[in-house]
């Protein structure tokens, strides 16, 4: 029977990473993003306690009903598949100290492959894909551990409102705070159907602010999911689920007796419009600002009463989400899986990117640096072109990354919405995150995407193949524009001298010439006011003679000391 063994040190006691994975949210922060598994019901990890998951999509999907069993509190427990897909299948989740700070984390899976003899043949694949899961869940296990520990040392359990908590970042945040001990309290635009949802509605201007008494923090990240086309219907939830629901909240927080310490709201790059290639910080200034930029204004605007209350206001420009869960790296993965990616837009247009586990982390350091208030750039610390983010892409997936989109294509699909949020150039950069101290998991491109995609680190054979690949790419576009770097000059790649390197230029511009004089009626053949004594007709001859053709073009110059003939 198939057995795998993943194992990790995690510098946190054995029996803190016990309770992390023991409290809610455990699972929702473990299943990896791109495995299409929803939690039904979590029990806990106690003997006999059940957990119900939903695995596929649709009406493909499958219950599976696990149970616990051989429960050692701080040590380790186990879970045993009592109703799923696979014939056996036991979990041991194991905790061992390994000294007075760290421990090692392994799971173990003993399993039976559905399918008898076929399922099989496909236990290699199932085993690098459990490998590639349980990889990801050790590293956000201590991930998480490390972001707790750091800013919650003495591990004190705080209340927290939250609004949004069903959407993207909500999903994966309340999961984050109840894995830390933390208490949330949903913020919920429906009737509260439990103890832990209180009601908020902009809609009916309606919120149950005796419920807010006393919470510690308030995370506001509810909004009008932006991506599709912006009718004049979908551009006013746009800005009213922002603007007016934060306005709400704010007013109901400014008017407490025993108001919270600190306000986390949303907000977005998209405030400073298309500002080329410049640096952008949060001192920068909005430019060729559009509708984004009239949200983002009113949005933070709308914290404002909060803010006059003494209530510590953090307004979070976040970047781009990169998360196979959702946004636009979900959208663009089908294409450069089958190998059709490209660049959209232009070459030189910038990407604010971000992983989800580090917005994440930004909103939780937001929460506990007192230092911290006003608007935050929430983006990696290395912006990168559009044409870095979709070769990197392509290089991550093992895909060629050649089928660009032109902007006027991506304009003419997307109207507005794809102007300002796919083609706007945003170089936005993480100054106050830094200056505090935040201390980003996933810094690179790169390093992001391998992580949220579960691809593995780069060999150094492959970083190597990948240097030498991009190495010829950028000698051979030299090369066809006739500038040839000198540690080339004698490779392959480069077929003659540098004094050959105008003759080879002239030669391409004569084929053009000729291609547009045939194009046009005419001969293709140059009127030379005077026969040059050297190869093309048009060249640099001793006399500086000059030739116009058929294109217009006229081309003047001295001769080359060679006299060879085209062949």
């Amino acid at each position: 029977m198939p057995t795998i063994d993943v194992t990790s040190s995690i510098d946190a006691p054995a029996g803190t990473i016990y309770n992390w994975h023991s409290r809610p949210g455990a699972f929702e922060r473990l299943v990896p993003p791109w495995v299409p598994v929803r939690l039904e019901s979590f029990e806990g990890v106690e003997e006999g306690d059940r957990t119900v998951l939903r695995i596929g999509l649709g009406s493909l999907s499958l219950r599976w009903v696990a149970e616990h069993y051989d429960v050692e509190p701080g040590r380790q427990f186990c879970d045993r598949q009592v109703q799923g897909p696979f014939p056996h299948w036991e979990h041991t989740h194991q905790f061992d100290p390994a000294d007075e700070e760290g421990a090692t984390l392994t799971d173990r899976i003993e399993y039976e492959p559905p399918g008898g003899a076929l399922g099989q043949q496909v236990v290699p694949w199932l085993e690098d894909e459990l490998r590639r899961q349980f990889t990801y869940r050790h590293r956000v296990t201590r991930r998480d551990l490390s972001l707790h520990r750091r800013y919650n040392p003495d591990d004190r359990s705080l209340t927290i409102a939250v609004s949004g908590t069903s959407g993207l970042l909500g999903s994966q945040l309340v999961p984050f705070l109840t894995t830390g001990g933390h208490t949330v309290k949903h913020l919920t635009r429906s009737g509260p159907t439990s103890d832990d949802e209180i009601l908020w509605d902009p809609r009916t201007d309606r919120v149950e602010a005796e419920k807010l008494e006393g919470v510690d923090a308030v995370i506001h990240l509810a909004g009008e999911n932006v991506f599709g086309p912006w009718t004049p219907a979908k551009k006013q939830r746009i800005y009213s689920s922002r603007a007016d629901g934060t306005r709400l909240l704010a007013e109901a927080l400014a008017d407490l007796d025993d108001p919270p310490e600190v306000l986390v709201s949303s907000s977005a790059v998209g405030y400073y419009g298309d500002h080329g290639t410049d640096r952008i910080t949060e001192e920068s200034e909005p430019r060729n600002a559009g509708f984004l930029n009239e949200v983002c204004e009113a949005w933070e605007a709308a914290a404002e009463p909060a803010a006059r209350a003494g209530i510590r206001t953090v307004q979070m420009r976040t970047g781009i989400i990169l998360t196979p869960a959702g946004g636009a790296l979900r959208l663009m993965l089908p294409v450069f899986w089958l190998g059709l990616g490209g660049r959209v837009g232009e070459r030189n247009q910038y990407f604010p990117w971000i992983t989800l586990d580090d917005v994440v982390g930004g909103f939780y350091h937001a929460l506990w640096t007192d230092d911290l208030e006003g608007p935050v750039n929430l983006t990696a610390p290395t912006p990168v072109t559009m044409e870095a983010y979709s070769q990197t892409l392509a290089d991550v997936l093992h895909r060629p990354a050649v089928l660009n989109v032109p902007s006027s294509l991506v304009r003419t699909v997307g109207g507005e919405m794809a102007d300002e949020m796919i083609l706007a150039s945003v170089r936005a950069v993480p100054e106050r995150l830094q200056e505090t101290g935040y201390d980003f998991g996933y810094g690179t491109l790169e390093n992001g995407l391998r992580h949220v995609l579960g691809a593995p680190a780069q060999t150094s054979g492959e970083a190597e193949r990948r240097q030498h690949g991009q190495s010829l790419a950028g000698a051979f576009r030299s090369h066809r524009a006739g500038d040839v770097p000198g540690h080339l000059e004698n490779s392959a790649l480069h077929t003659g001298s540098r004094a050959e390197q105008p003759r080879r230029r002239l030669r391409r511009r004569q084929q053009r010439c000729l291609l547009s004089g045939a194009a046009s009626g005419q001969s293709g053949r140059p009127s030379r006011k005077r026969a040059p004594k050297t190869w093309p007709p048009c060249g640099f001859d001793r006399t500086r003679a000059v030739s116009h053709w058929p294109c217009g073009a006229e081309c003047s110059g001295r001769a080359s000391r060679s006299t060879s003939q085209p062949s």
